[in-house]
């Protein structure tokens, strides 16, 4: 959905995933993900709060702008992404590689929650890392050290890197942060495996970006392969990649988003997150974006999630209110 305006000026996107988390164990609701009911004020159901709110709310803004747009500066962009949790991003992905699609100045993500936007986060390098070492059969003589042990002492080498604090003169307030996420080697019992495979996450920052984490993480398999040598070098491949971001008060679209708040009598506060999102996606095409800011929220991609709706009005108006900031409304 799209809203030309009758003047010139940038063009800006309101973003909401349509897609969800899985259910989990549906026996542990206290009433069906899918029932999509209100009771007592609050939407049931998976997705109420991730971000079925946000996809409807913003389809109504743009359309209660749609006949003021002769009035407006630039173009709005509603965006509603079904490749989110997954992390694929692909409706993003296809809304960016569209040619004859206008390229944002910048993007609000309609994320729940009404005490904080998300102005920036950390980022991420993705690897799966193989190591390698001669089979054998667990009842041999001979000894051999498997696949699954030397991984295993990788994963303790990975475990002690030494990784930088948050730098605080860079404003990021974060510290990179690395993890082993999965681990996966062998079958059955008799057989020393010779292949491990393993999924490495670093989450980077300003000071410590996705080459200080290959070289990191290339630097401790080397220190692997010489602690217990195998029959080939350790593989590295490389899955994935996204820039941390961090706007300041003053950039758009965060200034325009604080500001309605304010106007509001809202008091805001703005938060580095963690996790990654779709803005550093956004931010490895140089596009700003803002994330958060919706109706109190419970159960977020766990159980009994359920949104609620008494501050809807004051959500939807200062998102109206900061479209219209950016467009000269």
């Amino acid at each position: 959905m799209e809203i030309r305006g009758g003047r010139p000026g940038s063009w800006w996107t309101l973003d909401a995933c349509v897609d969800t988390a899985p259910y989990g164990d549906e026996s542990a609701w206290s009433f069906p993900p899918g029932c999509g009911d209100v009771v007592d004020g609050w939407l049931r159901g998976r997705g109420s709060a991730d971000s079925k709110l946000a996809a409807a709310m913003f389809c109504h803004i743009a359309a209660d702008l749609a006949p003021h747009a002769d009035t407006l500066h630039g173009g709005l962009a509603v965006l509603l992404d079904v490749d989110e949790h997954t992390g694929g991003f692909g409706g993003a992905r296809a809304y960016l590689s569209d040619e004859s699609a206008v390229r944002p100045a910048g993007v609000m993500i309609g994320y729940p929650g009404m005490d904080e936007v998300v102005v920036g986060g950390r980022g991420l390098w993705r690897a799966t890392l193989t190591v390698h070492a001669p089979s054998g059969h667990s009842g041999s003589s001979r000894t051999v050290v498997g696949a699954v042990s030397r991984a295993a002492h990788l994963v303790r080498l990975l475990d002690a890197a030494e990784l930088p604090g948050a730098d605080a003169s860079s404003g990021f307030p974060l510290p990179p942060k690395l993890s082993v996420t999965t681990f996966h080697g062998g079958e059955g019992y008799s057989v020393v495996p010779d292949r491990c495979d393993l999924n490495i996450d670093v989450r980077t920052t300003p000071g410590f970006g996705a080459h200080d984490a290959e070289t990191l993480v290339r630097r401790t398999a080397a220190q692997l392969d010489a602690d217990l040598p195998g029959p080939r070098p350790t593989e590295i491949t490389p899955v994935a990649a996204w820039p941390p971001f961090r706007l300041a008060d003053d950039e758009q679209p965060a200034a325009a988003l604080l500001t309605a708040a304010a106007g509001a009598g809202l008091t805001v506060r703005t938060k580095t997150a963690g996790p990654s999102n779709i803005g550093n996606l956004l931010a490895g095409e140089d596009i700003p974006a803002v994330a958060g800011f919706g109706v109190p929220y419970e159960g977020l991609h766990g159980i009994d999630e359920r949104a609620h709706l008494a501050e809807l009005p004051t959500v939807y108006a200062v998102y109206h209110r900061a479209v219209l900031g950016l467009m000269g409304g």
